[in-house]
C-alpha cells in the first residue's frame, strides 16, 4: 500500500511535460520564427508570382502542413527530449539569413528558413520529433527558388536540347524548317524562338515536387522512389518537345502570331503540364503493373 501510494504521489506531484504535447510556448516560438522570417517569405512569394515555374511555391507549405498532420497519431507517442545543441544550427541558419538579406539572395533566405524550422522542432521537442517530421520539413525546400547561377545554365541547355531534338524530328518528317541556335525559321520567313517557357524548365521544376510527394506516399522502396522522381526529366523533355513541334506546325499553317502568342499558346503550356502530370501517374501505374511492390520487396 505504501509503495502504491508513493507511486501515485510521484506521478501526480511532478510537473512533467506530456510526451508529444505541444505547449503554448511552442506555438509562440514558431510564431516568432515566422515573424523573423516574414521578409524571406514575402521575397519568395514575389518570385512565385513573377515566374510560372515557381507558382507552385504557394502550395508547398500547405502540402507540407498536410503531410505533417498525417503524423498526429504518432507524435503523442514520441518522447520529448529537448536538444540544446540545435541552438547552434539555429544560430547558423540565422547567420545565413542575414547574409541572404544583405546580399538580396532569396535562395539563401529561403534555405535558412527551412533549416531554422528543423532546428526549432529539434530544440523544442527533440530528435525523435525531427525524424517523424523530416519529410514535411524537407518538402519546404521546394518553395525555395533555385539560385540563378544554377538555374540559368539549366534553362540554356534545355532550350538547346529541345531545339536540336525538334529540328531532328521535323526533318525526319520532311517539314521544311531551318534552325539557327534556338530560332526556327519557316519557309515563309516567320521565325520562332524556343523561349524559357518551351525549354521544359516549368515542367521540371513543378513536376519534381509532385513526383517526390507521389513517391513518398505511394512507394516504400528507395529505388522505386528514385525511379519515379527521375522519370520527370524525360517526361518534361518529351512534353515540351511535343509543344515545340505543335507550335512550329501551327506557325507553318496559320502564322507565327497565332502559334506563339495569344490564348492558343498559353493553352498548349497548360496542356503540356497536365499531360506531364498524367504521364507521371502513368509511370507509377506501369511500375506497379510490371513489378508490384510486393514482388519488388521480396527480391530486394
Amino acid at each position: 500500500m505504501a509503495a502504491a501510494g508513493s507511486e501515485t504521489g510521484g506521478a501526480s506531484g511532478g510537473k512533467r511535460e506530456s510526451p508529444g504535447l505541444i505547449q503554448p510556448a511552442d506555438w509562440l516560438v514558431m510564431a516568432g520564427l515566422c515573424g523573423v522570417y516574414a521578409p524571406a517569405i514575402l521575397a519568395m512569394s514575389e518570385v512565385w508570382s513573377r515566374y510560372d515555374y515557381y507558382s507552385h511555391g504557394y502550395l508547398v507549405p500547405l502540402v507540407a502542413l498536410w503531410a505533417a498532420s498525417g503524423q498526429r497519431a504518432v507524435l503523442p507517442t514520441l518522447p520529448v527530449r529537448r536538444e540544446p545543441r540545435a541552438l547552434l544550427v539555429l544560430g547558423l541558419a540565422l547567420l545565413v539569413y542575414l547574409v541572404g538579406i544583405a546580399a538580396s539572395i532569396v535562395s539563401l533566405q529561403g534555405l535558412s528558413f527551412v533549416v531554422a524550422v528543423g532546428a526549432v522542432v529539434t530544440l523544442l521537442k527533440g530528435v525523435a520529433w525531427l525524424r517523424a517530421l523530416l519529410f514535411p520539413i524537407s518538402y519546404l525546400i521546394f518553395m525555395v527558388p533555385i539560385p540563378d547561377p544554377l538555374l540559368t545554365p539549366m534553362i540554356t541547355r534545355l532550350q538547346m536540347w529541345v531545339s536540336l531534338a525538334g529540328i531532328g524530328v521535323l526533318r525526319f518528317f520532311n517539314v521544311p524548317v531551318y534552325r539557327e541556335g534556338n530560332v526556327f525559321e519557316l519557309p515563309g520567313g516567320d521565325e520562332l524562338f524556343v523561349a524559357e517557357a518551351c525549354s521544359g524548365i516549368t515542367s521540371v521544376v513543378t513536376l519534381i515536387p509532385l513526383a517526390v510527394f507521389l513517391a513518398y506516399f505511394t512507394e516504400r522502396l528507395l529505388w522505386r522512389r528514385m525511379l519515379l522522381v527521375l522519370a520527370v526529366l524525360p517526361l518534361a523533355f518529351a512534353g515540351n518537345l511535343l509543344r515545340v513541334l505543335i507550335t512550329v506546325l501551327v506557325a507553318g499553317r496559320w502564322g507565327s502570331e497565332v502559334a506563339a502568342k495569344g490564348a492558343a499558346h498559353e493553352w498548349t503550356g497548360i496542356a503540356t503540364y497536365i499531360l506531364g502530370c498524367l504521364a507521371l501517374l502513368g509511370v507509377r501505374a506501369a511500375m506497379q503493373w510490371l513489378v508490384p511492390e510486393r514482388v519488388a520487396s521480396q527480391t530486394a
